[in-house]
C-alpha cells in the first residue's frame, strides 16, 4: 500500500467513488496520521450508524444534516463542523442535498482497500 496520497489532490481530476444509496467519496490527501475525504450525499441518503478507532471531525460544505453522536441528534448545516472521539457511535441522514469534509485521524486504512 501507498504510504501517502499525492500532494496535490485536484477535485477535477478524482473520479467519485460510489458507495450506494446515494452516498459518494473522494479521497482529498492522507497519509499515515491524517485523511481528508469529501463525501457527497444526495437527499434522504444516509450515512449509517456506525464506529470506530479514528478520531474524526466533520465540515459541512454544504446542505443540511441530521447527525446522531453518540444517541445525542443535532441538525448541522452550511459552516457547522462535527467533533466525533475514537469508538463512538455516529451517523447522519441529508435533509437536503450536500457535501460533507471528513478528516480523520489517524487515517482510515479500510477506505484504499
Amino acid at each position: 500500500m501507498k504510504r501517502n496520497s499525492e500532494i496535490f489532490c485536484k477535485a477535477k481530476q478524482l473520479d467519485w467513488e460510489e458507495l450506494g444509496e446515494g452516498v459518494s467519496r473522494k479521497i482529498m490527501g492522507w497519509d499515515e496520521k491524517i485523511m481528508m475525504v469529501k463525501v457527497k450525499f444526495e437527499k434522504g441518503a444516509e450515512g449509517s450508524p456506525h464506529q470506530h478507532k479514528n478520531t474524526q471531525t466533520t465540515y459541512c460544505a454544504n446542505g443540511k444534516f441530521e447527525f446522531t453522536v453518540g444517541g445525542e441528534k443535532q441538525l448541522v448545516e452550511y459552516g457547522d463542523g462535527v467533533y466525533i472521539p475514537p469508538n463512538v457511535i455516529h451517523g447522519a441522514v441529508c435533509l437536503e442535498e450536500g457535501v460533507l469534509i471528513d478528516v480523520f485521524s489517524p487515517m482510515r486504512e479500510d477506505f484504499l482497500d
